[in-house]
């Protein structure tokens, strides 16, 4: 291994950091505020994400694989098995562990299951309290925090940030860099672009229609003009359900696909042509080939 050090003269540190917690911990909010890049979906609504997103931060002294994961989900349905599965990976594969608690909800069982699994596999470990914004006078940490290292942070407003970051940098073990300075994740375009389609989904669909929904990209390229030309299936698991994306006249469809091209522009950095249309398959819920292909694994 190459002694790669960095411009004071210390050792170059590079691994892999696990963000964990419940659904609507701020995960991926944390993560795109480490990167100052968009590169996970963040809804108000819990359970948004559905893989592992890796993101890479590239320091002068260190570099850090920020591996996003979704929260734990008690069910044994194929999509959060392998949702699941995803944490396990994450929690056996990382150097260090980031156990997130959202301040204005607390510690919980989530918390305890979590920090059990971390214990058992030896991993140093991070306690974040999140949300620090809406967090009030709680104080911080709580009682029923283990003893380990404890931040509290905001992700909206970078409140506690670079103290955590600097903290996790000195924590990966020497290594030179595992990445390309210039590549910010290991998902292909357009996979992002579906998941923010996938985020518009959640935004402009109420109750529970958006978590039986999938995005699936047809077609994604570059025209010689330079317009980037997306098609990109809205999947449902029942015509009932596609009436309701649909809308009346197309409203729903319409909305959805503004809503989402927006961002999609800011991050392929050209005009965007999307478009979307509903397909029912009544079995990609239950099939865990369907959802490997949807790159939910």
């Amino acid at each position: 291994m190459s002694d790669e050090r960095d411009t004071a003269g210390g050792p170059h540190r590079a691994g892999f950091v696990a963000l964990l917690g419940p659904p609507n911990a701020g995960k991926s909010t944390l993560l795109n505020r480490l990167l100052g890049e968009k590169l996970a979906i963040v809804t108000a609504k819990p359970q948004t994400t559905r893989s592992r997103i890796l993101g890479i931060l590239t320091l002068p002294h260190a570099q850090l694989l920020l591996v996003d994961t979704p929260g734990l989900h008690a069910s044994d349905k194929p999509l959060n098995v392998a949702l699941n599965d995803a944490v396990g990976v994450a929690i056996k594969d990382c150097d260090v562990a980031v156990l997130l608690v959202d301040r204005s909800d607390d510690w919980n069982a989530t918390h305890d299951q979590l920090h059990a699994r971390l214990r058992d596999a030896g991993v140093p470990l991070f306690v974040v309290g999140t949300k620090s914004d809406l967090a009030g006078s709680r104080p911080w940490p709580p009682a029923a925090v283990p003893q380990a290292k404890t931040f509290a942070i905001s992700g909206l407003t970078g409140e506690g940030v670079a103290d955590l970051l600097a903290a996790l940098s000195a924590a990966l073990p020497e290594s030179p860099r595992l990445y390309p300075d210039e590549e910010l994740t290991d998902r292909p375009l357009r996979w992002l672009c579906g998941e923010l389609v996938r985020e518009s989904v959640f935004e402009c669909l109420q109750r529970e229609l958006p978590y039986s929904m999938a995005v699936e990209v047809l077609r994604f390229e570059e025209r010689p003009d330079g317009l980037i030309e997306i098609h990109a299936n809205l999947l449902v698991e029942r015509a009932s359900q596609k009436r309701i994306v649909v809308g009346a006249g197309g409203t729903m469809i319409k909305r959805i696909g503004s809503r989402a091209r927006k961002p999609i522009e800011r991050l392929v950095g050209a005009h965007v042509n999307l478009q979307l249309f509903v397909k029912v398959d009544p079995n990609w819920l239950r099939s865990s080939r369907r959802i490997e292909e949807l790159g939910y694994h």
